[in-house]
Order: structure tokens, then C-alpha cells, then sequence
């Protein structure tokens, strides 16, 4: 039987440039998450099945990669990192005093449609915010957000708000059922127009199935706020979104903003506001978060939350391409020369310089060639002297 030497499909390996991009990306972030007062925690990379499913959480269970435990529970390999972490904050952190500022730098796992190209393995650097409500725990959740993507060194880029309250709202006017509301959702998440136009029929009479039906559309500036409003009156999620807007614009953070009130994906998840970060050159989200008061108290402690997670590698792949350092120098020693050798290494240039593992000095000149690099430094009882290539 002939060995298979591939990945298993939606993994890959990274090489040289791709792997100093993740961690400068990492690097940049996690100094940011520090300067702002949060701690870094880390959770496993399996966890009980339970645990998700007893949540609610915002990743759906075909998504999840299962894998086998000897205590024969089920188990799979973390989805996302908000739900360990808030059982983390509601056990082993249950004796510290709220607020709490966590942050991770860690990996998920999720399974994808065969052949559609994603990955099953997302690193991603987060915050979450736990024991903090109101305003001005979301403005900060939010320009620590944007801040985080500045860091980076992202190009053009912009964060979307929305709010799970304003279709909750809006659903709740027309008194649908439940499987109802999730059919709705699911049409304006995916912006099928025609099927939601559809759907609606039946509910023309009511003022809330005219914003319902344009929930899709209602994505770009400030100026969608008054536009939903002129739909639907006024609301109090709309409301919110405004006084958030005034608060950012005045920080400097207004350049940034966009809106999209049909931002509605996990509803049951998400308590308030939400948001999405788009970086020019990536074709998706690279960045995604928001409120979420519900989920810790499921873990035994009540605790208002929000946070938002980064996507490494999405980032990465937008900045401008890492140029290596360039070998120019190869160190032939003899022995007894190894702290020197080391010296010299070390004073050089991450990358520039390296040892030769070669016994003689021609072998040493041969390995400097293959290499291309400029010259050979030799130390030996002679001294020290370069030998050009």
C-alpha cells in the first residue's frame, strides 16, 4: 500500500516567510492585548462535546471536529475559544474580582464542506471582556478592535456594527414562531432577497415587515441608522448603535465605523452589540465579535460579556510580503573555537550568518556555495579570517 505523504484537507504546512508573517502578526497583537490590562489564559485543545452544546454556542455542530476520549465522552477539538474561557472565568477564576480582561493566542479547529479550499485550523489572537456592561465596556471591546487591525499594519480597513436586538425586535412585532424567526434570520444572514420577499408575504399589513425585508440592504454609513428608522421607527438597539457612533467619532474612531443591521448570525448567542472587521485584499471577515451575556452564567456565575477574535493568518495574508534575510556568511570552526563561532553568529543579523557543520574548511566553502552566501569566517588556532566564496 502506498504511503500518503499530503495533509489531511483543510490543513497545510507553512513555510519560512508565512511562518515570521503569523508571528509577527501574533507578536503585535498580543502586545496590544497586554498594554490594554488583559491576561493571557490558554484552555485545551480538546474539550467535552457538552460544553458547547450546553452553551448555545455560535458554532454549529457539523462544524466541529469530533474526536474520540478513553472516558469514552464525547469530545472534539475546540471550536472557539469564548466558551472554554468563560467556563474558565466562571471556575477557576471564580475568586477574581470583576471585570476580567482575558486574552488568548491560540488555534480552533472547524470542519468545512469537503473541497471547499477552507481551513480546519485558524489561529487566532482575542479578548474577552467578562463582568463589564453598558456602553462604555462595548467602546472599549470596540476601538481595541480596530486598534488591534492599525497595529497590524492592515491596509484600508473597516469594523461593521450591528445589533441582535434589532431583528429580535423587529421578529417579535410580527408574533412569529421561533422556527419562524430562525427561517427569517437564516434568509437575511444569507441576503436571499427573493426568498425572504417571499416569506414575508403573508405579513404586508405590519410596519415591521418593510424593515424586515430591507434588513439585508441596511449596511454602509451612519446614514443606515436613519434610514432604519425611518423604517421602523425608532428602536432601542438603533438608539444604542448611535450613541456608540457619537462616542468612537469623538475618539477618532469614526473614520472606521460602517454599519450593517443585517448582521444576524447566531441570534441566541449574541446579546447585544455585534461586529465584523474587513481588511482590503482579504475576501472575508478577519475579525468578529461581540456582546454575549448569557454564555458564563451557563457555567454557574452570572457576568455581563463581550470580546472579539482575530484571524492570524487572514491578516497575515494581507500585509506586504516578509522578505527573508539573505545568508552571507557560513562559520567554520575547528575545535575548541565554539564559543567564538557562536559569538560571531550571534553578533550578526538574525539569518545572515550561520554555522557550518562540515569538518573541513573545503567542505565548508563547498556548503557556502551551494548556500550562496558571500564568504566563509574561519576560526581556528591561526586566528580569525574570511574566505570569499
Amino acid at each position: 500500500m502506498k504511503f500518503n505523504i499530503n495533509t489531511p484537507e483543510g490543513t497545510r504546512d507553512r513555510l519560512f516567510a508565512e511562518c515570521q508573517e503569523r508571528r509577527q502578526v501574533q507578536a503585535k497583537l498580543t502586545r496590544l492585548f497586554r498594554q490594554r490590562g488583559f491576561l493571557e489564559v490558554s484552555t485545551p485543545e480538546t474539550e467535552f462535546y457538552d460544553l458547547f452544546a450546553r452553551s448555545g454556542s455560535a458554532i454549529p455542530q457539523e462544524r466541529m471536529i469530533k474526536v474520540g476520549d478513553p472516558s469514552g465522552k464525547f469530545c472534539v477539538m475546540r471550536p472557539d475559544s469564548t466558551t472554554p474561557i468563560a467556563r474558565v472565568a466562571a471556575t477557576k477564576l471564580k475568586a477574581v474580582a470583576m471585570p476580567q480582561r482575558l486574552y488568548y493566542d491560540q488555534t480552533v479547529y472547524r470542519a468545512n464542506p469537503a473541497h471547499n479550499g477552507g481551513s480546519r485550523e485558524i489561529p487566532q489572537c482575542g479578548v474577552e471582556l467578562i463582568g463589564a456592561k453598558g456602553k462604555k465596556a462595548d467602546v472599549e471591546i470596540i476601538v481595541t478592535a480596530i486598534d488591534a487591525l492599525r497595529c497590524c499594519g492592515a491596509p484600508k480597513f473597516h469594523v461593521e456594527l450591528g445589533h441582535a436586538g434589532y431583528f429580535r425586535e423587529l421578529a417579535g412585532r410580527l408574533e412569529l414562531e421561533n422556527s419562524a424567526v430562525e427561517e427569517i434570520r437564516a434568509l437575511i444572514e444569507g441576503k436571499n432577497f427573493a426568498a425572504l420577499k417571499d416569506f414575508l408575504e403573508p405579513y404586508r399589513g405590519n410596519p415591521a415587515c418593510a424593515a424586515l425585508e430591507q434588513l439585508s440592504r441596511l449596511f454602509g454609513g451612519v446614514e443606515v441608522l436613519g434610514q432604519a428608522e425611518k423604517l421602523a421607527g425608532k428602536t432601542p438597539a438603533v438608539d444604542y448603535l448611535s450613541e456608540l457612533y457619537d462616542e468612537l467619532s469623538a475618539a477618532g474612531y469614526g473614520p472606521y465605523i460602517r454599519f450593517d443591521l443585517g448582521m444576524v448570525h447566531q441570534i441566541d448567542y449574541y446579546t447585544g452589540v455585534v461586529f465584523r472587521g474587513y481588511v482590503e485584499g482579504a475576501g472575508d471577515a478577519v475579525l468578529s465579535g461581540g456582546r454575549y451575556d448569557n454564555l458564563v452564567g451557563v457555567f454557574g456565575r452570572e457576568a455581563q460579556a463581550t470580546g472579539f477574535a482575530v484571524d492570524v493568518d487572514a491578516v497575515a495574508r494581507t500585509l506586504p510580503e516578509m522578505v527573508l534575510p539573505v545568508l552571507r556568511t557560513v562559520v567554520h570552526y575547528e575545535p575548541g573555537y565554539l564559543a567564538q563561532a557562536l559569538e560571531a553568529v550571534d553578533g550578526r543579523p538574525a539569518g545572515t550568518c550561520e554555522l557550518s557543520p562540515c569538518r573541513t574548511l573545503e567542505s565548508s566553502l563547498n556548503l557556502a556555495r551551494d548556500k550562496g552566501a558571500e564568504m566563509v569566517l574561519v576560526l581556528d588556532k591561526d586566528g580569525e579570517r574570511t574566505v570569499r566564496v
